[in-house]
């Protein structure tokens, strides 16, 4: 079933498990993107229509801030989503302790060079997210090319064992992270109408590339 297809139900079958309804929901959130345009589309629909319907506030959250809080805390790192034939959306944050999520740079479509490019003078980072699950064995040559020491999978990170590249573990409900997100906004009163909430491409679609 695609994605469309399956979504409502799981809705519906997770309402149910947690014993709620959907009147009882006084947020609804959803990954804003970068990611698939026919995914975020569907998803942010789904949640402005939820919204509207209930009348509650609503709030997108970036997809590669919910991978980097995921990731854990640390002062560099760069979130990496795959963007289709090879190429990634790259951004360098910071989390801190707490959770709360800080943008270094902004987010950008980059192929796996350009993206080695652009941080190659970062000595010590994490590699977070999908697009670092798929490309590890190319940060790993990158790192061993700048004699940096990497290491993929770890879990138990502290001061002495932070210094290098690491590849955190895959992050299995990016959904926890949104939510998590989504509720600090909501406690700060950083919310928006269903009318304003909106999807961050960070690229052009195809059919948007052609009319160029």
């Amino acid at each position: 079933m695609s994605h469309s297809n399956r979504l409502l139900q799981e809705i519906s079958e997770c309402l149910e498990e947690a014993s709620v309804s959907l009147n009882d929901v006084e947020l609804f959130a959803a990954a804003s993107g970068p990611g698939s345009f026919t995914g975020l589309r569907i998803g942010i629909a789904t949640v402005k229509a939820l919204a509207a319907t209930s009348g509650r506030p609503c709030v997108g959250i970036p997809t590669l801030r919910a991978i980097a809080r995921g990731a854990g805390p640390s002062s560099e790192t760069v979130a990496l989503l795959p963007a289709g034939r090879g190429e990634m959306f790259a951004q360098l944050l910071s989390v801190s302790p707490e959770g709360v999520v800080t943008d270094v740079d902004t987010a950008a479509h980059l192929a796996p060079v350009q993206v080695i490019e652009r941080y190659a003078y970062l000595s010590t980072v994490r590699w977070a997210g999908p697009g670092a699950q798929i490309h590890r064995e190319f940060l790993r040559d990158a790192a061993q090319k700048k004699a940096i020491k990497f290491r993929e999978g770890v879990t138990d990170i502290n001061e002495e064992s932070e210094a290098g590249w690491i590849v955190t573990p895959e992050i299995t409900n990016l959904g926890e992270q949104v939510a998590a997100l989504a509720f600090e906004q909501w406690k700060r009163e950083e919310v928006v109408t269903p009318n304003h909430l909106s999807a961050v491409y960070v690229r052009p679609s195809d059919a948007e590339l052609k009319c160029q």
